[in-house]
């Protein structure tokens, strides 16, 4: 808003609807004269008092009487004031012009008013003695510049409060011509700098206010540093923005010096102010066409921004509504955010002109309607959030223009139905949200599911409320034919608004008749269907019927029903708009008094029930305006006398009860029965009560002589009932009640007092009713000059947030002169006076230690503090309980008069309870009996019985089922002052006097806590549960999916889900956060994993091993032919081989590799023997010798490591000397493609190493093997051929040893010994008589050896240790034994010896001398030994014994 000099300069200029509450109230001292003239056309005159508020009204009323002094214009639809509207009237004194619209003052328009005292122009309201040119922008109607001149006309001006508007710019001679002003505040603007002595023509001024804005302290405003320091009461908190040396600064602090500017800045001077394209909010960030005001408090649009944004950002802010136009100047906008904040209210043109917006985010506000038209002209629109609000309808026509929206969310609103064809213009739309809306699935709503099946585009699964049949079902699933109508419905929802609501909640609804009846409410309800014609508000708890309004949107309600109620108060204008209703019921209320202001608005009443109220009188305004009112009734009230006149107004009266009141039929009742008399009027003859000779006398058979007035009696008036304390004095809206002595606010203060004048009392305490006063707002504004409406009282405690929240304290409070303790608990109120200056500055701390006579608004903040306990007499000012002082078991309560006042039980006295009685002590009466002293002998006392108990110390339960009404054969069973029937079978009822329903409790067929229908057969199902007696929980997973593979868990009426690992959040949307080390490590077969010095360690688990515990690293060999098979080895033969072994068996075979050659690791008699054959040259052995031990079978792991390279092989047990191995000869290598056998070997391979090799046995090794490394790589037992009677882990069978026998570590009872022939025990350790007991022979006979051993004897066809294998084919070989050579097999399959050089024979056995033996004495040598030894072996076997050391 800028103020402009000139009227031209306005014409056009923004006339727009002002939100919220538009005040402005003019006072002008003048004396009372003139003439009276006739009342405007609808207003209503009393005195100098011009009434027209509430009329709704467009223009200004003609034929104002000249000699008005005040004049009631609020809550109407003005929108312009012209120059000519309050000519002429030079004595108006108080103009009201709040709630209102008013776009524009043209100048000139209060010339007039010459004693014009105060303007008040805060951030509500911005009234401009000028013409005010608006921006289209009005949510705060904010001040954007003063021009020149803008006073002139207004130089009696004495208030002048400019506060919280956009004020940037302030022209020379701006303030000129307010020489009689007195306050001038500019708080909270944007003024950078200020011409020049723009305040030197104020000599009157004595409150002015200058902080919050944005001081630019160069050379041009160093005589502003000057003027403040000449004037230090003044303009406190004045400080510098820039620049940066000077931010923070008090003006007045700093020195003309520093007041400096730069050669460019020195030569400019102060500019004309105009109008640009808009800047930034100085709350809000503005970069790159974005304007962010995300969170910064406001309560309005902020005006005058950017004209080039894209994109504003409103959103968690307090803006409750969106005024016409609000964002017409801003044709670039895209995207409006104003979601989480309190709009209740958006204007139909609010968003008229964006053609460019395509995001319009809503969500989370208190809309209850859309506006007609409100998205009209929006075509690019693509997102249209309206979500979590209160919105009951949608026009069918609402999204017309929104051909191009995809996104359309009405989700968690009060939607009820859905016009036909409200969504057939969204010719894009992609997404539709509808659900949680309580929608009723009638006739109306038919279309709807069929446009759902057709266009599946509703992905929030809207269901339906009702009916209950249908309750809880997806509407788009639900067939056509199950929407039906019972004929009931309100057809206007399916035509042209859905702006009605169907029903006020709790309410209940049938056709036109809302029945709010018998629901302990308090008020009114909002929201009332526009198509009511009977309101029922009866047997409810409302206490005060205020003018909210409420009646003007019900065009057709004729009857409204508030009996029965607590009503003690009807405010004026309460059924403002009510003009339809012709029946009023309000009897059985507290009503003490009637005036013509509660009926207004009823212009059709033709019954009003006036019944059971506490009325004493009727004066001749009581029904004033009533001109229709054929029925009233009075009955039963406290009437004592009736002004002469009272009923003149009701020119249609025909009937009258004044029936059951006490009538004072004295002289000024006389006129009562000559008008009943001659009135032909029903009355039923109304009776005197009063004199006592006319006591039940009907008043019309009264003679005129007896109704007389003795004298000396003082007359009872009947004149409306003053609103004004005995305690003050009132003068229309001002209240003074200074002085008094008063602790407590006096009764009667009227509810639209505006100044309220309460200094000079005792007042220990805020009086909390000061809140009730919805008008006294104004006091503050009108009396800021004064400002002691609390100052020198005793106040003992300011509440927290006593005035934080109080609608009356927005300008200012007056609390000087009052002992402060300015503690941390103080510190919220020295925030509140600090803003905006609500407090002069007179009021003072009284401590702490430290805080003494600092004033509460100079004072910083962080001196408010809380050190340690405070001094219980502090707190007992807030709270005068804290100190206990009431004893003997007296209950303290708070008492605004005298503090606090104590409750003393029956054997004490006193204010304290101090003073003990002698009665009653002994506490005698029982049963809860109350013990009476008796006030003439002071030791005799009484006892007042509760209900039920009698006798003299309430000792006696009376019997109250002498006489019960029991009925239906019920017993009786007595209680305390009340009895019990105890009925029969299908009886109930309080007296057993009802059949049970099938709906009775333990009956109904409903489960889980749902509703049975008596009147129908079925359950209103509690939400989660479906079927015909709600026994079936709903599976909400059906409908419901849950993202990132976690998995739906269905609750009762809901789900969760279960998230995989790393994922979480509610819905499991949230990803998994960045791993740590040992989440990277992955761990495996159960190892833990720790992190040292920045790595992941795996600890395995016995039995695993491997960087991460991946490898099965230990084996126990159970069975006597287990094995495993090793294949794909690489760099054989060069290997070098390391495993450990833990064996209680003396022989068994560790590793076996070999085809036509082999090399051999095995067990031999508790040894380790490594054989090792490269070809064709003979076979060699080396064993094992260890430190300490001479074999390793002793149950305990031992290392065994093998190197080979070539035909070099190096033996070394547990890190001992190693024993080396050589064959010598040019002999090809091992092959390297026969696989590696571990713990034994196949039979068909060791039945051939048996033959071929120097393979001393063919059993199996019996025990552990772990860590087998080939070539410094550990082997991954998982990855071999593991036979069966291979067993993974060694760890088990460390906890038992087997002396003569092999462990099991997977036994049923944990690991167990299986012992060799001839053993037995659990350990192996007892010999066995028969060593063939238990023996292994599978296909053969046990043949013992001795006591400790066997062999077995195969059957034919049966061959090995065990017998367990097939005979081999027939071998021609098998009958040669070559004894120099080897048997092969000729072409025709026979068996031949093939010789070695030097023999021959048939079986090689014959020493063939040749010329080259002879010539090679070495070998000739050699083959007569070979000969002497073969002769030697025909006498006796060849033994072998293992040598004690090895070479």
């Amino acid at each position: 808003m800028e103020i402009m000099p000139g009227r031209g300069a306005c014409s056009g200029a923004g006339m727009g609807r002002l939100p919220g509450y538009l005040v402005c109230v003019l006072v002008l001292c003048a004396l009372v004269t003139g003439y009276a003239s006739t009342c405007p056309a609808l207003c209503t005159c009393s005195g100098t008092t011009v009434d027209c508020h509430g009329l709704g009204i467009k223009t200004m009323p003609r034929n104002i009487p000249r000699n008005t002094e005040r004049m009631e214009l609020n809550g109407n639809n003005l929108t312009r004031i012209t120059k000519t509207d309050f000519s002429g009237l030079k004595y108006l004194r108080v103009l009201q012009l709040m709630e209102n619209q008013i776009g524009a003052i043209e100048r000139g328009a209060f010339d007039d008013m010459k004693e014009l005292e105060r303007l008040l122009c805060n951030s509500v309201f911005d009234l401009m003695i000028s013409c005010c040119c608006f921006h289209r922008d009005l949510s705060e109607n904010n001040i954007q510049s003063i021009p020149r001149k803008a006073f002139r006309g207004a130089t009696d001006i004495k208030n002048l409060q400019l506060d919280k508007n956009h004020i940037s710019c302030i022209e020379d001679g701006a303030f000129r011509a307010l020489r009689s002003l007195e306050v001038l505040t500019l708080n909270n603007n944007n003024i950078s700098s200020i011409p020049v002595s723009s305040f030197n023509h104020m000599p009157k001024l004595r409150t002015f206010r200058l902080h919050s804005n944005n001081l630019y302290c160069d050379c041009h405003l160093s005589w502003l540093a000057e003027w403040l320091r000449q004037r230090p009461t003044i303009g406190l908190f004045t400080q510098c923005t820039a620049p940066s040396p000077l931010r923070g600064l008090n003006v007045a602090e700093i020195q003309k010096h520093e007041f400096t500017c730069s050669g460019q800045s020195e030569s400019s001077g102060l500019q004309p102010c105009s109008l640009g394209g808009g800047t930034c909010p100085a709350m809000c960030t503005c970069s790159n066409n974005i304007v962010d005001c995300r969170g910064k408090g406001l309560t309005a649009i902020p005006a005058s921004l950017p004209d080039t944004m894209a994109e504003i950002r409103l959103e968690q802010n307090g803006i409750k509504s969106v005024p016409p136009g609000a964002f017409f100047p801003y044709k670039k906008l895209r995207r409006i955010d104003l979601s989480n904040n309190q709009i209740s209210e958006i204007a139909p043109d609010a968003f008229q002109g964006l053609r460019s917006l395509n995001s319009l985010v809503l969500y989370g506000n208190k809309i209850t309607e859309l506006p007609k038209g409100v998205f009209d002209g929006l075509y690019a629109l693509q997102l249209l959030l309206l979500n979590a609000n209160k919105i009951h309808c949608v026009r069918a026509n609402a999204f017309t223009d929104l051909q191009n929206l995809s996104l359309l969310s009405l989700y968690d609103n009060k939607i009820q139905t859905v016009a036909k064809g409200t969504f057939a213009s969204l010719r894009a739309i992609q997404t539709l949200h509808l659900a949680q809306n309580p929608f009723i699935c009638d006739c109306n709503m038919r279309w709807l599911a069929d446009y759902l099946r057709s266009n599946p585009i509703e992905t929030s699964g809207a269901r339906c409320t009702s009916p209950r049949r249908l309750a809880n079902k997806r509407i788009g699933q639900i067939k056509s034919k199950k929407f039906r109508c019972s004929g009931t419905e309100d057809t206007r929802l399916n035509n042209e608004c859905n702006s009605d609501p169907v029903c006020p909640p709790k309410c209940r609804c049938d056709s036109n008749v809302v029945d709010c009846s018998n629901l302990r409410i308090k008020k009114i309800p909002e929201h009332i269907p526009a198509s009511t014609t009977e309101l029922r508000l009866n047997n409810n708890e409302i206490t005060t019927l205020e003018a909210t309004g409420v009646f003007k949107a019900l065009s057709q309600l004729n009857n409204i029903n508030l009996s029965n109620n607590k009503i003690t108060e009807i405010e004026d204008g309460a059924f403002e708009g009510a003009g339809s209703v012709n029946e009023l019921h309000l009897s059985a209320n507290q009503l003490d008094s009637v005036r013509s202001g509660m009926f207004k608005g009823l212009e059709g009443l033709r019954m009003l029930m006036l019944r059971n109220n506490k009325i004493r009188c009727i004066h001749n305004n009581s029904f004033t305006g009533l001109h229709n009112v054929r029925l009233l009734s009075l009955y039963d009230n406290q009437l004592t006398t009736i002004t002469p006149g009272a009923f003149d107004t009701l020119q249609t009266l025909s009937t009258l009860n004044l029936l059951a009141n006490s009538f004072n039929c004295d002289c000024r009742l006389a006129w009562l029965g000559d008008w009943l008399r001659s009135r032909k009027i029903v009355t039923g003859n109304p009776r005197c009560q009063r004199p006592a000779f006319l006591k039940e006398i009907p008043l019309q058979d009264v003679a005129l002589p007896d109704f007389r007035c003795e004298e000396g009696v003082e007359e009872m008036s009947c004149v409306p009932r003053p609103q004004c304390p005995s305690e003050c004095t009132c003068l229309e809206t001002v209240v003074r009640c200074s002085n008094n002595h008063l602790r407590a606010l006096p009764k009667g203060i009227p509810r639209n007092v505006t100044e309220l004048y309460l200094d000079g009392n005792q007042f220990g305490m805020v009086p909390k009713e000061l809140s009730t006063f919805k008008y006294l707002q104004l006091v503050y504004c009108l009396f800021l000059t004064h400002s002691r409406i609390l100052s020198y009282n005793s106040l003992r405690c300011i509440p927290s947030l006593a005035f934080a929240h109080s609608p009356i304290l927005s300008l200012s409070v007056a609390i000087g002169a009052n002992p402060l303790y300015c503690d941390c608990r103080l510190l919220w109120l020295s925030d509140w006076v600090k803003t905006g200056y609500k407090e002069p500055g007179i009021a003072r701390c009284a401590g702490p230690t430290g805080m003494e006579g600092k004033l509460l608004l100079t004072t910083p903040a962080k001196k408010f503090e809380c050190h340690g306990e405070v001094d219980s007499g502090v707190l007992a000012k807030c709270n005068p309980c804290l100190s206990s002082p009431c004893v003997n078991q007296g209950i303290c309560h708070s008492d605004q008069a005298e503090i606090y006042r104590c409750s003393c039980p029956p054997e004490f006295k006193g204010r304290n309870c101090e003073t003990s009685l002698n009665a009653c002590v002994s506490n005698p009466c029982v049963n809860g009996g109350t013990c009476q002293l008796d006030k003439e002998e002071e030791a005799a006392y009484s006892c007042a019985c509760p209900l039920g108990f009698d006798g003299p110390t309430c000792l006696t339960n009376i019997d109250d089922c002498e006489d019960n009404d029991c009925g239906n054969g019920a017993a009786c069973i007595d209680g305390v002052n009340h009895y019990t029937c105890l009925c029969p079978l299908y009886y109930t009822g309080e007296m057993c006097e009802e059949m049970e329903d099938v709906c009775a409790p333990g009956v109904s067929p409903c489960q889980h806590q749902s509703t049975c229908l008596i009147t129908s057969t079925g359950c209103v199902c509690s939400p989660g549960y479906v079927g015909d007696d709600c026994s079936v929980d709903y599976d909400d997973c059906e409908e419901n999916r849950c993202p990132n593979r976690a998995q739906c868990v269905d609750q009762l009426n809901a789900y969760s889900c279960s998230c995989p690992d790393g994922y979480s959040g509610q819905l499991c949307e949230v990803p998994p956060s960045p791993r740590s080390l040992c989440d990277l490590a992955d761990c495996q077969n159960g190892a833990l994993c720790v992190e040292r010095a920045g790595r992941a360690l795996c600890q395995c688990l016995p039995g695993f091993g491997g960087p991460r515990c991946e490898k099965l690293v230990s084996v126990n060999f159970v069975d006597r032919d287990s094995y495993l098979l090793l294949s794909d080895l690489k760099n054989w033969p060069q290997a070098n081989i390391t495993l450990q072994v833990s064996t209680a068996e003396e022989n068994g075979i560790l590793l076996y590799n070999g085809d036509n050659d082999h090399i051999a690791v095995e067990m031999y008699q508790g040894h380790v023997k490594v054989s090792y054959d490269p070809g064709s040259q003979p076979g060699h052995a080396i064993y094992s010798t260890t430190a300490t031990l001479s074999t390793i079978n002793d149950g305990q792991f031992h290392t065994v490591e093998l190197v080979t390279f070539d035909q070099m092989v190096n033996l070394s047990i547990d890190g001992g000397l190693p024993t080396t191995m050589d064959s010598l000869g040019g002999v090809r290598p091992l092959n390297g493609e026969a696989p590696l056998y571990v713990g034994g070997m196949p039979v068909d391979v060791h039945s051939a190493a048996f033959r071929l090799w120097q393979i001393q046995n063919g059993s199996s090794f019996h025990g552990c093997i772990q860590n087998l490394y080939i070539n410094n790589e550990l082997q991954d037992f998982t990855k071999t051929q593991m036979k069966p009677g291979v067993v993974p882990g060694c760890e088990p069978c460390r906890k038992i040893y087997c002396l003569h026998g092999i462990c099991q570590p997977d036994g049923p009872q944990g690991p167990v010994c299986h012992c060799q022939p001839g053993w037995s025990g659990p350990h192996c350790d007892q010999p066995a008589d028969n060593p063939c007991q238990g023996s292994k022979c599978v296909h053969g006979k046990c043949i013992p050896l001795d006591l400790q051993s066997y062999r077995c004897e195969c059957v034919e066809g049966y061959r090995g240790a065990l017998c367990n294998q097939q005979g081999e084919l027939f071998n021609p070989c098998r009958s040669h034994n070559c004894k120099h050579g080897h048997c092969q097999t000729s072409d025709s399959g026979d068996a031949y010896c093939h010789c070695e050089a030097g023999y021959s024979g048939e079986l090689c056995d014959s020493l063939s001398f040749s010329l080259w033996t002879v010539c090679h004495p070495s070998l000739l040598i050699l083959s007569l030994l070979s000969l002497i030894q073969t002769d030697q072996e025909l006498i006796q076997p060849k033994r072998l014994k293992v040598p004690k050391k090895a070479e």
